[in-house]
């Protein structure tokens, strides 16, 4: 139910088809408006720390995780020592939790596992931030820098540097407010936040559009397949070419994933599912015969199911040098903000 909902929606706000329930859905859309009016109001908390949040204004992924792992990467390069803060969505946890590499992705959410799992920094996730904020720093009082992985829209927490990411395929849909469209937030929120990042894929094209005064680009670039279930078990990335497999996503645009393989050669049985979806071992075929492959956040709760031959592809977010010494100047000259 909850995957036919999201394609007649993904139909509405992305492919321009139209729905007698459009006026409805725009009649929420300025509810929804509404309530996030009033949330912009309420007061916010801040951390010792200099707080730098990646969001996007988009409903589903967009690349936040990659980015925030590459500004990670690049902060430590610099001398900072950052942590990382995450609501752990699709998790049962609410208080504030440390996350591991072998930590439950059921328990805790699937991307906070995989981003421990890079060991680049301490992650921390809890429905309130302000409380895991403080949780962090507490447990690791070497940390100077926070990065939210995702909670642009999470005003209890003040931050010093906003970043939005947007998908450069999908870009801001039909550019109304949920429900009627895709954004969280209205387009001239952009005007308030510190850099706008586009995500262009590994050699996607990006629309015209995206061609923003002070926007930067990222790209995904992809190494070498991991066997999920013994990740000492590497394969070329261009192993699969010519090979029938199935596709298995779990992401804000699972096609993406799927046009990516197509493009690589690989003749790909499509197995698309809801963002965060809880896995089971039920949702494949008993009698699979071609290799899986997936996403890396889907190898974090297909890992424990059984597979034999399923292999997921790690992406590194390349960024523009010029994004890390704009953040990073940011970090140590803006007050924070809510």
């Amino acid at each position: 139910m909850r995957a036919r909902l999201e394609r007649w929606l993904t139909g509405l706000w992305y492919e321009g088809r139209r729905s007698g329930w459009m006026p409805v859905l725009i009649g929420l859309s300025r509810l929804y408006g509404w309530i996030q009016g009033c949330r912009r109001r309420t007061s916010a908390f801040a951390l010792p720390v200099p707080v730098l949040v990646v969001g996007n204004l988009t409903t589903g992924g967009t690349g936040k995780t990659p980015l925030t792992l590459a500004l990670v990467q690049a902060l430590r390069v610099r001398g900072w020592h950052p942590g990382i803060l995450s609501r752990g969505y699709g998790g049962r946890h609410s208080m504030p939790t440390e996350v591991t590499s072998t930590s439950d992705p059921e328990e805790v959410g699937d991307e906070p596992v995989l981003m421990a799992g890079r060991l680049l920094a301490p992650v921390w996730v809890g429905r309130a931030r302000v409380a895991a904020g403080q949780a962090l720093l507490l447990a690791h009082p070497e940390v100077d820098v926070i990065l939210c992985d995702d909670g642009l829209q999470h005003r209890a927490l003040m931050r010093n540097v906003e970043v939005v990411v947007v998908d450069g395929g999908r870009g801001w849909g039909n550019g109304r407010l949920l429900p009627a469209g895709p954004l969280r937030e209205p387009l001239s929120r952009l005007a308030q936040v510190d850099a706008i990042v586009v995500n262009q894929g590994s050699g996607s094209h990006t629309p015209t559009f995206f061609s923003l005064e002070g926007s930067y680009a990222m790209g995904l670039r992809a190494s070498e397949w991991v066997h999920v279930q013994h990740p000492e078990r590497r394969v070329p990335w261009a192993y699969f070419q010519g090979k029938n497999c199935i596709g298995v996503a779990g992401i804000g645009n699972p096609e993406r994933f799927f046009s990516q393989l197509e493009s690589w050669g690989i003749q790909v049985q499509r197995y698309p599912f809801p963002d965060h979806h809880p896995y089971r071992r039920t949702d494949l075929p008993a009698d699979l015969r071609n290799p899986v492959l997936m996403t890396e956040k889907d190898a974090i709760k297909w890992r424990r199911l059984g597979l034999d031959d399923a292999w997921y592809l790690p992406l590194e977010a390349l960024v523009d040098t010029a994004l890390v010494d704009h953040l990073a100047t940011l970090l140590i000259s803006k007050e924070p903000h809510g």
